[in-house]
Order: C-alpha cells, then structure tokens, then sequence
C-alpha cells in the first residue's frame, strides 16, 4: 500500500523493547505528521533514545510497527532497511564527528560512502551545506578538533541536511552548549527543516528547544506517551507529569532516586 500525503510520516504502534527483565518500551504509541516537527521530551532513562534507536533500525523493536512512509521497520533487514534509512538525516548527540576527516569530508559522508558521490561533486555539495548552517568555506578544510563545540554542532547539522533528507532526527541538539549558541542551533534547525519540506523527530530535555522547535510534543515516561499535543497547549496540558516535568519541580508524581540508602 503506498502511502498518501495525509498518512503520518512516521508511526509507532504498541512498540515494546525490554532488556531482560527491564522493559524499557511499554507500548509506545506516536504519529508524526508529514513536514512536522515532533519533539520528544521526558527524563532520562524514559524510553527516548531506545525509541529513537528502535525507528533507526539499531536496536529491533520486540513486538509492535514502526512505519516509515508506509514502510515496515520491525523485521526489516537488509537492503530494505538500508532504503528506508536513505530517508534520514541525523544530528547526533555531540555531533559525532570522525576526528581524522577535514570538516567537509565529515559533512560529504553520507553522500560518498552511501550514495556514491564523486568526491568532488560531494565537496560542492558540502560547501554549500556548510554555508547553509552559517559557516564559511573554509572551514571546510579544517578538521572537527580545531571547532569549538557550536561549530562542531552546526557541522553535525550540515552533515544531517547533506543528502537532503525527507525525515531528520536530532538527539538533544543543544547538549553542552551555552545558551546563547544553543538558541543559533535552534533557529538554524527550524531554517532548515522549513527550507527542505522535511519531517522531524526530536528528543530533548532542553525545554528551550521545545518551544524553538516543535510544531507538536509528546511526552514520554515509563516507556509509554503519556501526552502529546501542539506546543501551544504544552503550558496547559493538563498532565500532572508534563507539568512537572516543563517547570523542573523536584515534587510531583515523577519521583527521583536520590542515592539514600
């Protein structure tokens, strides 16, 4: 069956995922509207990254779907799921990025290795990524040790915009950055996105982000969503656990382990 311009982008249906006995996903159920931006928010260890792993096809989902434009991503090996992910773009946590590639090389990556670009070609095209998310050409020929961290991010950005993907995923994008150049990231991620028609998955903590970036949130806890909805209505959800969770208050129905014994 294809899929229809009204169908969701991205569909989790009752995934589940355990490690052993810790069932890390219970459930989880979340549509991302195409050309939206979905920003996944919760604390750590709710479910996020597992979530966004188990979409990747890094780790299998044990019981559920998880539809990529219609596509089935649960069991799917091979070749496959290799079309499937030439969809993606992704921002890491950190930027991971290969210390021993010039900069533009790290942006072509992608391009190269998996698509078989001309090395030339795909150094065109890095360029231009690199001015897209605000830095100058030359850049390009330095290597990521020689970046401070913001323009090490906006690199992991111009790298996940590089094949000009139809869905991108950024895993907290404005980890460790100061406030300021996290609110540039920000601002470059919803440029972007808007700029490539693209669909996007998010998972955060930085409810700076959220309000940056987000069309809709959803929140996670216990490995189920517990809400989701606009960002507008995020202030006024009604959920006892978003309310705690987006004002930052020790008390509430979230508890956390503070080591006492």
């Amino acid at each position: 069956m294809s899929a229809t311009d009204e169908s969701p982008m991205l569909k989790l249906t009752g995934v589940n995922k355990a490690f052993g006995p810790k069932k890390v996903l219970n459930g989880v159920d979340l549509s991302v509207p195409r050309g939206q931006s979905l920003v996944v928010i919760g604390g750590s260890g709710t479910g996020k990254s597992v979530m966004l792993k188990c979409i990747l096809g890094l780790l299998r989902a044990d019981s559920g779907s998880i539809t990529v434009d219609g596509a089935e991503v649960v069991g799917t090996r091979g070749r496959a799921l290799d079309e499937i992910r030439a969809k993606f773009g992704m921002l890491f946590q950190g930027a991971a990025l290969f210390d021993s590639l010039r900069v533009w090389e790290n942006v072509a990556f992608g391009l190269i290795q998996g698509r078989g670009t001309k090395r030339a070609d795909a150094h065109e095209i890095a360029i231009d990524k690199l001015t897209k998310v605000g830095l100058s050409p030359d850049v390009g020929n330095l290597y990521p040790a020689e970046l401070s961290g913001g323009m090490q991010k906006r690199v992991g950005l111009a790298r996940a915009i590089a094949t000009d993907p139809e869905i991108i995923f950024f895993d907290e994008p404005t980890t460790g950055l100061d406030p300021i150049m996290a609110d540039v990231i920000n601002h470059l991620i919803v440029e972007r996105v808007k700029e490539l028609g693209a669909t996007a998955l998010s998972i955060t903590h930085d409810m700076g982000s959220v309000r940056k970036i987000a069309d809709r949130v959803a929140m996670i806890h216990g490995g189920k969503i517990l809400w989701e909805g606009p960002v507008a209505e995020l202030e006024n959800s009604g959920n006892p656990y978003v309310e705690q969770f987006i004002h930052g208050r020790s008390e509430g129905p979230i508890r956390v382990d503070m080591g006492r014994k």
